[in-house]
């Protein structure tokens, strides 16, 4: 009789063969509290001999584009190639630092023991600290502000000196200037950042006074080919069911009631739906961190030729023609960083130094772009810049009125 021969593919385990949808590392999923994104850690403070320097700053997300690149990477299959990449671009108006907290290390984590403010505050980190600006006296820090003046500022050199003397760990409190950005925003968002570097606490303490009441720009805390770690909140889906929540198989085509569901939701006993079953439900709006995004470039206010390349001397900025979509101009500093992040344009999200030391060739590599993509990204655009699209459409009726 004919027999098939046994198959070498038995079932090992049924999790191997059919796992589980969906990761439930990410449990629960609801709406984040956090919604301009939070370090929830810093990277280890290991290195005492470098100079005190901070480890994030914070950025607004404008939109995306994509870059030509030559590959240097000895042994792969692309090496002395040419790839195109998709890149993000972050605003990133400088920061202001207006204060500084000290930890002190107790056996149940951290513990604040104290905060200094600078002496003068602007307004759009005072409006942070108010509900209701325009019915406020806006009177914040007012009474603070006289302990500068008052004996000479013997009672904040006092609190820094206790920083200096019982703190392991310095951040500073800094705010971003949204008023220099076209999101129709007035109160500032303000985060902690950590000092790492320095010899001890007092040279940490003594950077962190160094910088009160002044700009700290993107490019003196991130450089180029540094692979950083972003925080942000997701774009919300509002309520969706398993198939798009979960990812579970759709049922067959002819199933009663409906086929993007989970057919069963568990046995008769125990008599109750368990955590693991995947439901419908929120989906998305989730606070996130993805790690080693490379930053392809950093660009300076006011350079109108951020984006020319060796390869291509246009002298173009940024922008994109017509302006990134859903988002405007670009009239401050920038950041471009490989691939996509989290959350939808205008988001504001944060950007931390990597919290591992990186060793991969991949990571290690030094980024060559022969050329920035600024055509329009409302339609499949042709030109490049302005300039470009009237030297080929020639002189147009409606320019010459």
């Amino acid at each position: 009789p004919l027999t098939s021969p046994p198959s070498k593919e038995t079932m090992s385990h049924r999790k191997f063969e059919a796992p589980r949808h969906g990761n439930l590392g990410f449990l629960p999923k609801k709406r984040t509290k956090h919604h301009h994104g939070r370090c929830r850690s810093f990277p280890k403070d290991k290195d005492t001999s470098a100079a005190p320097h901070l480890t994030a700053f914070r950025g607004y997300k404008a939109g995306m584009t994509h870059v030509v690149r030559g590959v240097d990477r000895p042994g792969a299959l692309m090496h002395k190639r040419e790839v195109v990449d998709a890149v993000t671009i972050l605003e990133t108006p400088p920061m202001v630092v207006v204060g500084v907290v000290g930890y002190v290390e107790t056996p149940r984590g951290l513990r604040t023991l104290t905060t200094v403010f600078a002496e003068h505050l602007s307004d759009e980190f005072k409006r942070r600290c108010y509900k209701n600006w325009y019915r406020s006296k806006r009177k914040a820090y007012t009474k603070y502000a006289k302990k500068w003046s008052e004996d000479g500022g013997k009672d904040i050199e006092a609190q820094l000196d206790r920083i200096a003397k019982f703190c392991t760990v310095v951040r500073v409190i800094a705010h971003t200037q949204v008023k220099k950005l076209n999101l129709r925003l007035k109160k500032a968002h303000t985060m902690e950042i950590q000092v790492n570097g320095g010899a001890d606490a007092r040279a940490k303490v003594d950077f962190a006074k160094s910088l009160f009441e002044k700009e700290v720009t993107v490019d003196s805390v991130f450089a180029k080919d540094e692979n950083i770690d972003v925080i942000g909140v997701t774009k919300g889906k509002g309520y969706e069911g398993v198939t798009a929540r979960w990812g579970v198989t759709r049922l067959p085509r002819k199933t009663h009631r409906g086929l993007r569901k989970v057919a069963c939701i568990g046995s008769w006993h125990p008599a109750r739906v368990s955590t693991t079953v995947a439901r419908a439900g929120q989906d998305g709006y989730f606070h996130r961190t993805e790690l080693n995004k490379k930053i392809y470039r950093i660009g300076k206010k006011g350079d109108k030729a951020s984006c020319q390349t060796d390869a291509d001397l246009t002298e173009k900025s940024i922008t994109p023609m017509g302006g990134f979509v859903k988002y405007g101009e670009i009239n401050e500093d920038w950041v471009m960083l490989k691939g996509a992040v989290v959350g939808v344009k205008k988001r504001s999200l944060v950007m931390r130094k990597s919290m591992m030391v990186h060793s991969s060739r991949k990571h290690l590599e030094t980024i060559d772009i022969k050329f920035v993509d600024t055509s329009s990204k409302l339609g499949h655009g042709r030109f490049q810049t302005a300039e470009e699209k009237a030297k080929f459409l020639g002189p147009l009726a409606s320019k010459q009125k």
